[in-house]
């Protein structure tokens, strides 16, 4: 009888990285890091001599040092007291109000809208939709004499409907709201359709709440766009009291050309809320962007 031979199992090959290769990679990371702190550093720099800027004299902001640029020798407020004594807090009353208005009207407006084309089906709605993304390819600058004429015609000039009306709807979200929509499996439209639910409750109980990451991007691209509107408002607005703060900020330039602490104090009382609302809804943004198709 022949002896048994024991078995062995022979261990899987174990794959090798060259080192070349490894000392590429780690070469290739690390100019990657450098590359994007090199950037983060470019657009926040900006932001911390603004800051620095406001909070120094006129004196000091006017004979710039290394030492100083990045802070200040002797911190002050004397900027933003100044401020207190303007109609910023009207403007920026103004710019809030103006802002809540278009993310309102947009996620309403641009949701309903994509909603349509994505899921409904009517004729002439490849066509309509075509229509409508084909406005993206018109110059902004294009339309605003018509607009103004319009608004003229309409009595809505120095007012806030002037700017609020003519943004109450958007072609990219509009866009973007469909390809989000798309994204949502047709299946449980059909489940709620088979329960008896109404095409208004699908899209009120069913699909808006699982669209928010969209929304929630679509409110970001509104909140922006509202906070640095700058051209629109200079034509329509011309009343003071109407200003936001993208115009109070030309305004300061004129008033306080030589008092560079109060213009920059104005820059920083402009960015903070625009950054803190990006800060507060960027998940939701990154969602929304990334099921939504689009790409950066």
């Amino acid at each position: 009888m022949a002896s048994a031979r024991p078995v062995t199992e022979r261990s899987p090959a174990v794959r090798r990285v060259p080192e070349h290769g490894r000392a590429l990679d780690c070469a290739l990371r690390v100019a990657a890091y450098v590359v994007l702190i090199a950037v983060a550093l470019a657009m926040f720099v900006p932001f911390v001599f603004s800051l620095a800027t406001s909070l120094k004299t006129n004196v000091e902001a006017n004979h710039l040092t290394w030492a100083t640029m990045l802070w200040p020798a002797n911190p002050t407020l004397n900027a933003y007291r100044t401020l207190a004594g303007t109609p910023i807090t009207r403007w920026f009353f103004n710019s809030a109000f103006v802002a809540a208005i278009w993310i309102i009207g947009r996620a309403v407006i641009d949701a309903m809208a994509g909603y349509a084309f994505a899921r409904m089906r009517f004729p002439g709605r490849d066509l309509l939709f075509l229509a409508v993304i084909s406005t993206l390819m018109v110059p902004p600058i294009v339309v605003i004499i018509p607009k103004y004429i319009l608004l003229n015609n309409w009595k809505m000039l120095d007012s806030y409907l002037a700017l609020t009306v003519p943004f109450l709807a958007d072609a990219f979200g509009i866009f973007l709201m469909k390809q989000f929509f798309e994204s949502i499996p047709a299946e449980l439209e059909d489940a709620a359709r088979i329960d008896g639910a109404s095409r208004y409750r699908m899209f009120a109980e069913i699909i808006l709440p699982n669209a928010m990451p969209a929304v929630a991007a679509l409110a970001i691209f509104s909140f922006q766009g509202s906070w640095n509107a700058f051209l629109e408002p200079l034509i329509y607005i011309s009343r003071q009291e109407y200003f936001t703060l993208p115009l109070g900020l030309a305004y300061f330039r004129r008033a306080y050309y030589t008092d560079w602490p109060v213009v920059m104090a104005i820059a920083v009382v402009t960015t903070v809320p625009l950054a803190v609302f990006f800060i507060i809804f960027q998940r939701w943004f990154v969602e929304g962007a990334r099921r939504s198709g689009i790409k950066g």
